[in-house]
């Protein structure tokens, strides 16, 4: 009798999966349901993008900021019937969560819900995820844009409520389903990404992908930066200063400050955070955190540079774990081209 042993997935497996099939992940972040007339009001005293040409059935990301200015975490806004809902993409606490919600101004008639009970959402990415998308819904699956989301069913409990949003954070096509039968909705994407020849993927993985994007954040967190050295100036609509939560704390970007910045380095070096980076002889930068090791051509480093060090094409240095002198070179986002690109929906 022959035993057959699963070998387990590698990090690699997982980042190949999301490049050129599709893989599927549960989101473990907290979900929060905002209903009632004003709720409106509420989100815009702390999201920074105002919600005021926001459109039924979409989603959108936008930046929370804490009280001085840093950022608290990237969510994302969907507008589903008479309500919103909120789920974080950066790393936070349902403690942390309800805190920051509870410290806010709520008008009377606004109720605010941090994890309601029996709803979560699965999620999953890669070129080939329409395929996987189009069997949660009785259209073409091409005439569900980015950034909408759509009523869905779940093929393993027809009693479900469900919602079908095509939003990722990989860079590839990207769905995420968002249903009251979260344990029944997760099987069905898995078995949906399995007939299509994709898989259930882990965290470095996906992280990985991520980076590439240009949204290390994802996993890493906003490493204790200010919005302006985050890199995420791109996240605040500077007319609205003055009218949510820290915004009154915002430093302009300039081209003499410091940025959160991507290096190349050779693969299998690895950088220890606080590492220094030099530029000959002068130290210009710190490292603040390196995505997993998943593309076995380049590991892929995080670092604030002083300006005017974070252009693109230079050739920097830093000492790696192993205590050598190792090249890093700054670099563009995204780092690898997605192939969801040049994948039709069809």
């Amino acid at each position: 009798m022959t035993t057959t042993v699963a070998v387990p997935r590698t990090a690699q497996d997982d980042y190949t999966t999301v490049r050129t099939a599709t893989g599927a992940y549960r989101i473990t972040a907290p979900l929060v349901r905002v209903s009632g007339g004003d709720r409106y009001t509420l989100l815009d005293g702390f999201l920074a993008k105002s919600s005021e040409y926001v459109e039924p059935d979409t989603v959108r990301e936008a930046l929370a900021l804490n009280a001085d200015g840093t950022p608290f975490a990237i969510v994302l806004h969907f507008e589903i019937g008479d309500d919103s809902w909120l789920l974080p993409r950066t790393p936070v606490t349902t403690e942390a969560l309800r805190g920051y919600l509870d410290a806010l101004d709520a008008p009377g008639d606004v109720t605010v819900e941090v994890e309601p009970e029996g709803w979560g959402a699965s999620a999953f990415e890669g070129p080939q995820a329409w395929s996987v998308a189009a069997q949660f819904v009785d259209f073409d699956i091409s005439g569900l844009t980015l950034h909408g989301v759509t009523e869905s069913s779940v093929p393993s409990d027809p009693t479900a409520l469900a919602h079908l949003a095509r939003v990722g954070t990989t860079g590839e096509y990207g769905y995420l389903l968002l249903s009251n039968a979260p344990e029944a909705a997760h099987e069905s994407v898995l078995a949906a990404v399995a007939g299509k020849g994709g898989a259930e993927v882990g965290p470095e993985g996906l992280a990985r992908v991520q980076a590439e994007a240009g949204m290390a954040v994802y996993a890493a967190g906003f490493a204790g930066l200010p919005v302006h050295e985050a890199d995420l100036a791109w996240m605040v609509d500077w007319n609205r200063i003055g009218e949510f939560t820290g915004s009154e704390e915002l430093v302009k970007p300039t081209t003499e400050l410091a940025r959160l910045t991507a290096l190349a380095a050779p693969a299998d070096t690895r950088f220890a955070a606080g590492t220094e980076v030099r530029a000959g002889e002068h130290t210009i930068g710190k490292v603040l955190w390196q995505a997993p090791s998943a593309n076995p051509d380049e590991e892929l480093v995080f670092a604030l540079l002083e300006a005017p060090f974070w252009v693109p094409g230079l050739e920097l240095a830093g000492t790696a774990e192993h205590g050598a002198e190792t090249p890093l070179r700054t670099v563009t986002l995204p780092r690898v081209i997605a192939r969801s690109l040049t994948t039709r929906i069809s």
